[in-house]
């Protein structure tokens, strides 16, 4: 239907344009015939662009639209009709930050009017602003425009196609909007290593890795979490030569290591003093490689150990992770080196197969002087697996920035070889910075130890649930809603305090900062999310009341923090869109703490419920505020489900 359409108004608009060229013609009857003739093709136009318009906004169903977008479309059209010369015009549309400069600011006129400038057209972006304007196709959701300054366009929004979203927002649920295609997504993340702790470097991947797996999970993405964990290499020959020596029947009696931190430096502090030691772990490593039964049982068991220590994180902090460590990828790094040998893009080095992308800093190892393979090797057939095995149209590494340049070689060596093309396939590193203590160093003990993730996590579950007695919650929640608030606020701030920084910087692990319920927190959203559920329960309005409500009951946004409020949880869309685009989840938390200061002013200034002063009897019920109330709780519980926050009922 829209092809031809799309056709159809060709073909119209260019007949328009023939009889306009034809005014010029002395009157006549056939003058009068042709005017006639273009009006009514002007109808006809008109009527197919309004049903193209019904037609894609349909298909946009249930799903919550994102009005920069649709601003975009409409703007878009008339930019290109304004200035046709101009190829790829500059489209730039943004929420407007004052409200006495409208919702939504188009400031594409000052580009423009430099690109003609270039071509040698001189026309002042008031001017091209006030174009634009003419030009707008009719549209459902701009109620004015206005030029201001040098030639930004403010953009006025119709309140009832606001009011009207927000309906379909309470009727339908939060619905992401259609995918053109399906696509499938690897994340890669997590990924510690075996036999060693996990540390705060790890929680920052798994926290962020997680998030983001969230979002493609919602917006209908297929997607693949993986923890491509460390559990092969030379470590594994000195692990097994010490199980062997402390538990000689490892392979009958299952060894009781519990813990593997202090097994490794044991292991460890032979390699490095005892030669005869150093000489089997080296064996052991051959064996093992050989895939030597008795060998491979062992690094099994040690392997099975670490399993268990990570999921016990795993759980606290409600992850789920495929495991596909580098051991996975051992017979693959065979076909790469034949590869890239075939292709005649590995060069000798001292003995070292190394291969040189072009324009980057350092070369890849794909086979060291002995024979072995690298983690350059490991990751070049992990990315290759997930190419031509996955079918992965978007790959992410989410690893601390200090391998952002090894990424960067190995990307370029995948692309050298021909295995993607980047304009097809989305492969990227997000990289994150290191976490600081309070004192701006690395993150340690007092006694300069890596602080382990699981005392970490202990000593976030006792401050919670101090900071709850303190607000004496212990004696109005019961025992299960008290563990339930308590497990919320600790895991849910140390989440959304990694989250709300913005990656690519470090950022200071402060526990007294992340459960202070004021300011942009866990503690404090998770509370005011409490306090927006707990008003329709205070109203004793039930459910199915306020679904009928939904269905029935205009939204009015005459008050002008209701209004505020609105065009606020209509712009969820936009936040989650730029969060695809960059990967950056502060913005959602920056949103969310927008939105609930935005719903604190709403509720300050506008009654949902009146109340009798004497008795405290409710007296009348202002159902579309709410309605208000409700969409807000809907975006937040979102919000929080693609951070991995879990809300709560009752705090």
């Amino acid at each position: 239907f829209e092809d031809i359409s799309e056709q159809e108004i060709q073909r119209l608009s260019a007949e328009i344009k023939n009889l306009e060229n034809s005014q010029n013609l002395s009157p006549s009857p056939r003058l009068e015939e042709l005017q006639e003739e273009n009006a009514r093709l002007k109808y006809r136009l008109n009527i197919l662009k309004k049903s193209l318009q019904e037609e894609s906004l349909s298909h946009r169903g249930k799903a919550m639209l994102n009005i920069n977008q649709r601003l975009q479309e409409v703007f878009g059209e008339a930019i290109r009709a304004s200035c046709p010369e101009l190829d790829n015009p500059p489209l730039s549309i943004a929420p407007s930050q004052q409200a006495k400069f409208g919702d939504y600011q188009c400031n594409s006129a000052m580009s423009m009017s430099q690109m003609l400038k270039a071509k040698g057209t001189k026309m002042n972006p008031r001017e091209i602003a006030e174009k634009i304007i003419k030009n707008l196709p009719d549209n459902e959701l701009v109620q004015k425009t206005e030029v201001a300054g040098p030639g930004f366009i403010n953009i006025y929004l119709q309140k009832t196609f606001v009011s009207k979203q927000l309906s379909n927002l309470l009727i339908n649920g939060v619905q992401p909007p259609p995918l053109p295609s399906k696509k499938k997504v690897v994340v890669d993340f997590s990924s510690p290593n075996i036999a060693k702790e996990m540390h705060v470097g790890h929680l920052r991947s798994t926290i962020i890795g997680d998030s983001m797996c969230r979002l493609f999970e919602f917006l209908g993405y297929e997607v693949l979490r993986l923890n491509h964990v460390g559990d092969w290499g030379t470590q594994f020959g000195m692990l097994i030569a010490h199980l062997q020596d402390m538990f000689p029947d490892y392979l009958t009696v299952s060894p009781p290591i519990s813990d593997l931190q202090a097994f490794y430096k044991e292991s460890k502090k032979r390699f490095d003093t005892e030669e005869e030691f150093k000489k089997r772990a080296y064996q052991c490593v051959v064996k093992l490689q050989s895939k030597e039964p008795e060998f491979i049982k062992g690094w099994n068991l040690i392997c099975d150990v670490s399993r268990k220590e990570f999921q016990k994180i795993y759980d606290c902090l409600d992850i789920k992770l495929i495991e596909r460590g580098e051991s996975y990828y051992q017979d693959l790094m065979v076909e790469v080196v034949k590869e890239f040998e075939k292709k005649g893009l590995v060069e000798l080095d001292e003995g070292r197969k190394v291969v040189f992308p072009p324009e980057q800093p350092i070369p890849l190892t794909i086979v060291k002087s002995d024979g072995g393979y690298t983690y350059d090797t490991s990751d070049l057939a992990a990315i290759r697996q997930r190419i031509f095995e996955e079918k992965a149209d978007i790959i992410i590494y989410v690893t601390d920035s200090g391998q952002s340049t090894h990424f960067q070689v190995v990307f370029a060596a995948a692309q050298l070889i021909g295995w993607y093309n980047p304009k097809v396939t989305r492969v990227e590193h997000a990289g994150f910075g290191v976490v600081l203590g309070e004192d701006k160093k690395k993150f340690k003990t007092r006694s300069g130890d890596t602080v382990r993730l699981m005392d970490l996590l202990d000593e976030g579950l006792k401050r919670s649930m101090d900071k709850l007695k303190e607000k004496e919650r212990d004696k109005v929640l019961t025992p299960e809603e008290l563990t339930k608030a308590q497990r919320a606020v600790a895991f849910g701030c140390i989440k959304y305090a990694d989250l709300s920084h913005n990656r690519n910087n470090d950022y200071v692990f402060s526990f007294d900062k992340m459960l202070d319920d004021r300011g942009n927190t866990a503690a404090y959203l998770l509370y005011a999310f409490t306090r927006i559920r707990s008003i329709t329960r205070l109203a004793k309005i039930d459910e199915a009341t306020l679904k009928k409500a939904a269905e029935t009951t205009e939204i009015l946004l005459d008050h002008e923090k209701e209004w505020k409020l609105g065009k606020c949880i209509q712009r969820f869309p936009e936040i989650l869109q730029k969060i695809l685009d960059d990967l950056l989840l502060h913005t959602l938390c920056d949103y969310l703490y927008e939105l609930a200061t935005t719903f604190t002013e709403f509720y300050d200034s506008c009654y949902c419920v009146e109340k009798d002063r004497q008795t405290g009897e409710v007296i009348k019920i202002n159902m579309w505020r709410m309605l208000l109330c409700e969409a807000t709780a809907a975006i937040m519980a979102k919000g929080f489900d693609i951070l991995g926050l879990t809300p709560v009922e009752r705090m």
